[in-house]
């Protein structure tokens, strides 16, 4: 991955190859920690402007309040931090930025009240997390046998680490197998979301999402949603049958990494054209004008760092 010169960690910024934790630091034993994704971008104007840092930095918050950490900066402090991480690192292109809330050293054993509760901030250059053919061309989806774990089972509206050992293994299935990426069902059945991404699937005009009842509450998805009801778009959000799939019009996947990834594929189905069908376009190039300080009525959701 590409190295940046810093890593705001609990106030300080750290030389990155010096940004370490003890091996006995509570979450890496026991998988109790929150984690966000947010991405900035070289907009229009020249300048760079990380989209929707806000609502990212409130479902960090609420992540963390939902797996019992006691987060010791503001969201005003955490949003500061994100921007003069970004000024530090001279990340004027555009970035990711990985917060992290975590449980540090000091106790071990189930109980975790009395771990030290500690933020750490990474940004590093990162293109397409699916490709940047990916984007134009579409991928291929695995419909994986693992099954989304279920809010009974775990806190799955967190974006907790430990849910991720479920994506991981999923996708780990998909690409072993040749695919691009894993599409995961729900304890019933149903369709939830991809290993780290939500799902869209596009029928007689209409654009279809499963419900959030099992799955992530996504930024990136209302960000397509609202773009859709924009255009006139007609959304609904229900629950999907993996056979629906397969015989969409187009599909597609959304996230801050993944942006917006046309579906070419699943399970060896073509999907419509076999490639970016034209409502995919429409929403795909109107996403990137709104994060890229194109549209007008969205400016509203960009931070500036310079």
């Amino acid at each position: 991955m590409n190295k940046s010169k810093y890593i705001w960690m609990n106030g300080e910024f750290i030389p990155w190859d010096e940004a370490r934790v003890h091996v006995l630091t509570h979450t890496l034993h026991y998988g109790n920690g929150a984690i966000e994704g947010t991405k900035a971008y070289k907009t229009v104007d020249g300048r760079c402007a990380i989209f929707k840092l806000n609502e990212h930095t409130k479902r960090l918050l609420n992540s963390s309040k939902m797996t019992l950490m006691s987060v010791p900066y503001s969201l005003e402090e955490l949003n500061q931090a994100q921007v003069e991480l970004l000024r530090e690192n001279e990340l004027f292109n555009g970035a990711y930025i990985r917060p992290l809330v975590y449980l540090g050293y000091g106790v071990m054993g189930l109980y975790h009240k009395d771990a030290p509760v500690e933020v750490a901030i990474s940004a590093w250059e990162w293109g397409a997390y699916l490709g940047e053919e990916g984007l134009e061309k579409g991928i291929r989806l695995k419909i994986s046998s693992f099954t989304r774990t279920p809010n009974t089972s775990s806190m799955g509206k967190a974006k907790a680490v430990a849910n991720y050992l479920n994506s991981q293994m999923a996708k780990f299935e998909a690409v072993e197998a040749g695919y691009d990426e894993a599409l995961l069902r729900d304890d019933q059945g149903y369709i939830a979301e991809a290993s780290g991404a939500c799902f869209f699937m596009v029928r007689d005009g209409k654009l279809i999402s499963p419900p959030s009842d099992n799955t992530l509450e996504s930024i990136t998805q209302q960000t397509i949603i609202d773009l859709a009801n924009d255009m006139g778009i007609e959304v609904i959000r229900r629950r999907i049958t993996r056979e629906e799939i397969y015989i969409a019009d187009e599909a597609f996947l959304t996230g801050t990494a993944a942006e917006l990834t046309p579906i070419r594929e699943v399970d060896a189905r073509v999907i419509g054209v076999g490639g970016r069908g034209e409502i995919t376009k429409r929403l795909q190039l109107a996403y990137f004008d709104v994060v890229t300080g194109k549209n007008p009525d969205y400016i509203k959701y960009l931070t500036y760092i310079n």
